[in-house]
């Protein structure tokens, strides 16, 4: 990992230049790149967008590490509001939702009663639910949770990341159990040597293989689904060549994309008979994501620098 990647994601925490930035109108409206806006009726307007274009999306209001009980349980609310507001539109969009934000940090229990009520809301809609992947630290926590939840329900995937070296086997286990239900990504976190994959390469074979082994006959069998969340053209050409190698038909997985990254490519994959579905986030508690993003691609920090020095 670079060491500007590293000081951008640790800048991500960083609560007193959260809100300086949070105060200047042109990083706001840098920020609009990657984030549909503020509001619900943004989202779903951006939603309706894509979905003109052929694209599907999962939305996600922004915000983790919540810090006490009522803050989760408004977050909960944020989501059933959402819920609510795609079925009257008629948006081809599920959620997808992180469990810091329903209240992980202050108690298992907690997280689990603000999920549920959400995952159960969501399938008397006839829609689904994703469970993001968040630092290290939740790993184990996350993938529990997300087990207790599919005993409930069918309608709730989680994220895996590839970088981490415990993912693979993690995977395995859960398509054995009849949990497969996955998105399959790089890795946005800073973690340490001893527990993920530091080279770019070396993450993108472990993401490949990820790939392979979910859509492997004997996991599809299993209900394994691989939702291959990545805007690399490695990854995308390995997913695509595996399927057609294999007679594996388009509707068996998915591309995922971020709002506002690669749209070409987005497109050009839809042209090609693919199932796009791109992770439109909304909401006040922009800075975090944004510097995530920032960090993915440090190139675009000289932009936002000149924009913040020069409000």
């Amino acid at each position: 990992m670079s060491v500007m990647r590293s000081v951008l994601i640790a800048l991500s925490h960083n609560k007193v230049l959260q809100g300086s930035i949070m105060r200047v109108p042109a990083a706001r409206g840098m920020a609009r790149r990657f984030v549909s806006g503020e509001t619900l009726a943004d989202a779903i307007a951006a939603v309706q967008a894509l979905n003109a274009q052929g694209l599907l999306a999962t939305l996600d209001h922004l915000g983790e590490n919540v810090t006490d009980e009522p803050e989760a349980s408004a977050a909960a609310d944020e989501y059933l509001a959402a819920l609510e507001a795609i079925h009257a539109a008629g948006a081809q969009t599920n959620i997808s939702v992180k469990l810091t934000q329903m209240g992980l940090a202050l108690s298992d229990e907690l997280c689990y009663r603000n999920t549920d009520r959400i995952v159960r809301r969501a399938a008397e809609l006839g829609n689904f639910v994703r469970i993001d992947m968040e630092g290290s630290p939740y790993t184990a926590r996350t993938l529990a949770l997300y087990r207790r939840l599919r005993q409930r329900h069918a309608n709730v995937g989680v994220v895996v990341q590839a970088y981490l070296h415990r993912t693979q086997s993690d995977v395995e286990a859960l398509i054995a159990e009849g949990c497969g239900h996955f998105r399959l990504c790089k890795g946005a976190y800073d973690e340490p040597a001893d527990i993920a994959y530091h080279a770019p390469q070396r993450v993108t074979q472990a993401l490949n293989a990820l790939v392979r082994t979910c859509l492997e006959p004997a996991a599809r069998a299993r209900g394994a689904y691989a939702a291959v969340a990545s805007h690399d053209e490695e990854v995308i050409n390995f997913t695509r060549a595996y399927a057609h190698g294999h007679d594996i038909p388009a509707d068996a997985y998915e591309f995922q994309m971020l709002y506002g990254v690669r749209r070409e490519l987005q497109a050009r994959l839809v042209r090609l008979g693919h199932r796009v579905r791109i992770y439109v986030p909304y909401g006040a508690h922009w800075y975090p994501y944004y510097m995530r993003r920032l960090a993915e691609r440090p190139a675009n920090l000289l932009f936002f620098l000149r924009a913040f020095v020069g409000n």
